[in-house]
């Protein structure tokens, strides 16, 4: 276990945005988890567990506490039965290095995570989605370690998936590895998949958290918010958040170095340094992300009666 004292968290987000960590903790097995945990409680420090770092905004004061960086990321397949197989995974593998792991494998339903940001662990938490799948559709099991460092199994139907959501946001568990279901396929089929998916995902040019906002629920909606929406603009059982800021007129805004994509309104990015040598050459400051947040929000509520809610998390806000 490996520690530090005030490292910065730019090049750890991949936001490209935040200031130091107090202290910064490598942390390589499970052990090194329960260690590093122990060392914040002694310390009577917060602790974040990072992974990829996206979907984060880091504040520019940093971090008064104790970033654990998760980089457990062993990968082990078994066989299951005649259609499927069982891979076991830590938290801290890229879900990109997953998605070509399988593909490798002949093993097929991930393609559509190619490019999302962040590791396994943080998709887990976050239910991450794209393309209508959800990660909780291959989850068989997690295991998780508890506020008592006591290790804890947890069945798929235990796990309280839902919409960007699962029981990992409330409990504040640390999960240490997945086991997923997965299909056998064709890996020729299943390499074509993910190259048309990273063609789709039109990934940002600028280093962004991903989504700002969740998408909305129609089931959440009063019936004069749906009555106003067009029906093509409602995709499975969702309303854009993007469609929605697009609608205000926000694309293309910018506060300091940060700017709404173009593109996809749902994304803010980091346009980076202004030139060499200028003030700004650090880029985007988190400040500059708030308040296009805080924009964003406004606008919305006034033109649509809608109050937007947050996907991606706060850290070393007061």
């Amino acid at each position: 276990m490996n520690i530090q004292k005030n490292i910065p968290l730019v090049k750890y987000t991949t936001f490209r945005i935040g200031g130091p960590a107090r202290y910064f903790i490598t942390a390589k097995s499970a052990e090194d988890l329960i260690e590093a945990v122990r060392f914040a409680k002694a310390k009577k420090l917060p602790y974040f567990i990072l992974g990829g770092g996206s979907n984060l905004l880091v504040s520019d004061e940093g971090f008064n506490g104790v970033i654990i960086k998760n980089q457990n990321s062993k990968i082990k397949i078994q066989n299951y039965n005649s259609k499927f197989k069982i891979i076991q995974a830590e938290a801290g593998v890229n879900l990109g290095k997953l998605v070509r792991y399988s593909a490798k494998q002949g093993l097929t339903g991930l393609e559509w995570a190619i490019g999302v940001p962040g590791t396994l662990g943080g998709a887990i938490r976050g239910n991450a989605g794209a393309f209508g799948h959800s990660v909780s559709e291959f989850i068989k099991e997690v295991k998780s370690l508890n506020s008592k460092l006591q290790v804890i199994s947890y069945k798929l139907q235990d796990l309280n998936f839902g919409y960007r959501d699962s029981i990992f946001k409330k409990n504040k568990e640390i999960i240490l590895s997945v086991i997923l279901k997965l299909k056998k396929g064709v890996v020729k089929e299943i390499k074509k998949e993910i190259k048309e998916t990273v063609v789709k995902r039109n990934i940002p040019p600028f280093p962004s958290a991903g989504s700002v906002f969740k998408n909305l629920l129609i089931k959440n909606l009063d019936k004069n918010i749906l009555a106003i929406i067009p029906e093509e603009k409602i995709k499975e059982g969702k309303i854009a958040a993007g469609y929605l800021i697009d609608q205000c007129g926000l694309k293309g805004k910018k506060i300091g170095r940060a700017m709404i994509l173009e593109k996809h309104a749902n994304f803010i990015v980091n346009l980076g340094p202004l030139r060499r040598g200028s003030s700004e050459a650090s880029g985007a400051k988190a400040k500059d992300v708030i308040k296009l947040i805080q924009l964003i929000k406004k606008t919305v509520q006034k033109k649509f009666k809608i109050k937007l809610e947050e996907e991606i998390e706060y850290l070393g806000f007061d």
